[in-house]
């Protein structure tokens, strides 16, 4: 068991990731992270779109950490990662969240972009274990870990669902600002991989039979714009390191967000890509208008129009939090109509829409008719 001295120590002078910032946090200051030693969470929610070993029948219990030691140009999950959208959350409550997912039928507790809050986190996991937790415990992180800390883990976490995003260090400090990110995850995958062999189980609910993950390593790489090269880097290097030892998982859901430092060509790359030989309409929230608006001025692009469309705020203040993805479902209702009238007014072939993956608010587009849905 953790103790609350060592969670002061720990934070105190914190080095608990591979940036070592040295920041007292429990003097209310943050490090890389933007956080303090208060442990913030911003939604927590059964979720169905991770690996089919994770979400199994009933979801995965997802719970989505405030603040992360990585700065990537494309965050999909930037309002929580770099934004502070969250609440403090004090041990006991996050027992009692992780116990109302597994009431709720969870397969698992899944903890997203924990890396800057390790001492904590073994300290709450053994909080909620102790209150009665049975649920195997997933580490969803981007591969950015301090091993020295991950032996905190050893025992309380069995599920590792780390990002392998590159083995460049040019990449990864333009685009995460962390040149050491290959090596230190590569030191960090190596921990996982033999701390946790795979393990399954079979588990059948209304005839049908999947296999469960209790414990074992899912690496993540997700294909990046135009870096194809980068893809077949860490495919050797995995075939290497990792066959057969852990599950890899190549991913496609790229999501380009309007920040300052996306590489060239990689920021909104779809809009931007498709804009060179074709009429583009972007349709966005109108949150996202001021960084938009903010670069066109830099960076004309004439092929590409943006509408940005807003929900009420009434719908703001009851899907929050938790409640986030309760948001997107009201702004796709809001924004179908718009999409329709740019389809009827223009020769619009195809409809893609790049959406958010923890939450698959997907909306109705693939119905407007005689039109391709990506």
């Amino acid at each position: 068991m953790i103790s609350d001295n060592e969670i002061v120590n720990l934070y105190s002078e914190c080095r608990q990731c591979p940036r070592k910032c040295g920041v007292n946090r429990f003097a209310g200051k943050s490090g890389f992270c933007l956080e303090n030693a208060d442990l913030k969470v911003s939604v927590a929610c059964l979720h169905f779109g991770e690996e089919p070993p994770v979400t199994v029948h009933s979801g995965s219990g997802t719970i989505f950490l405030t603040g992360c030691n990585l700065r990537c140009a494309f965050c999909q999950n930037y309002q929580i990662s770099q934004q502070g959208m969250g609440k403090s959350v004090s041990k006991e409550e996050f027992a009692e969240i992780c116990l109302r997912l597994e009431n709720a039928g969870a397969e698992n507790i899944n903890l997203v972009t924990p890396s800057h809050h390790i001492p904590k986190l073994a300290q709450f996991i053994e909080e909620a274990k102790k209150r009665g937790l049975k649920l195997p415990v997933c580490w969803n992180s981007s591969g950015y870990d301090s091993v020295e800390m991950l032996e905190m883990l050893d025992g309380l976490v069995t599920i590792f669902l780390p990002d392998f995003k590159t083995l460049s260090s040019e990449l990864s400090k333009k685009l995460c600002s962390a040149e050491d990110y290959p090596e230190t995850a590569k030191k960090a995958l190596l921990w996982m991989i033999e701390h946790n062999p795979l393990k399954f189980t079979s588990v059948e609910k209304n005839g049908v039979t999947k296999q469960k993950l209790l414990q074992g390593v899912i690496i993540r790489h997700l294909f990046l714009p135009g870096r194809f090269e980068e893809t077949v880097d860490v495919l050797s290097w995995l075939k290497e390191n990792a066959d057969k030892k852990a599950i890899i998982s190549l991913m496609n859901q790229y999501t380009p967000v309007p920040f300052a430092g996306s590489e060239d060509k990689i920021g909104w790359c779809v809009p931007y890509e498709s804009s060179k030989t074709n009429k583009v309409y972007v349709i966005t929230k109108e949150e996202q208008r001021e960084p938009v608006e903010k670069y066109l001025q830099s960076h004309p692009l004439g092929n590409i129009k943006f509408y940005y469309v807003d929900i009420p705020n009434f719908y703001k203040k009851i899907f929050k939090g938790f409640m986030y993805s309760g948001r997107l479902n009201v702004w796709n209702r809001r924004v179908l109509p718009l999409a329709k009238k740019i389809c009827a007014d223009q020769k619009i072939d195809v409809i893609h829409q790049i959406t958010p993956i923890e939450f698959r608010a997907i909306g109705d587009y693939g119905k407007i008719a005689n039109i391709k849905f990506v």
